[in-house]
């Protein structure tokens, strides 16, 4: 009996595939299979009903655990670790329950792309070998909250 989960584009943007990431931490999926968006504007929303498990202290990346026990990593931009906060709001804490197109993170895409590696957006499935399957839509521009991203089948 598996399980699945759709997920939807938590940024407008460019949809790209992991391995035309330039960081081999997310182009060989070191943490995780998944898909990258080149965003077109800063407001980062849930690709799904979820819990937040982790927001970092640079408010660069958020954890998110969906009802049926998928983990998601959404790191924006590459490299944004350095930037300390700079230019990010975060809007959930951990523990919060959020619904799909809950709004969880602005950032400033120009301060990204003029002070980091890339604006480029890494969404990680974490716990990838509990995946049957991880499917990615062909890659094109996407709508936050509305276009489907990826197609997750979770075993047993």
């Amino acid at each position: 009996m598996s399980s699945q989960l759709k997920l939807v584009a938590p940024t407008d943007g460019n949809l790209i595939k992991l391995a035309d990431v330039p960081d081999p931490v997310f182009s060989e999926k070191m943490i995780g299979d998944g898909v990258a968006i080149k965003p077109s504007n800063g407001i980062l929303v849930s690709p799904v009903d979820a819990k937040v498990i982790q927001v970092f202290p640079t408010k660069h990346a958020i954890g998110l655990k969906s009802v049926n026990n998928i983990e998601i990593l959404i790191h924006i931009g590459l490299e944004t670790v350095s930037l300390k906060g700079e230019g990010f709001k975060v809007f959930v804490k951990e523990g919060d329950n959020v619904q799909l197109g809950e709004k969880l993170i602005s950032f400033d895409v120009d301060l990204i792309k003029e002070k980091a590696a890339s604006a480029i957006t890494p969404i990680i499935i974490t716990n990838t070998a509990d995946m049957q399957r991880i499917s990615q839509m062909e890659s094109r521009f996407v709508s936050a909250g509305k276009d489907e991203i990826l197609s997750i089948e979770k075993q047993g």
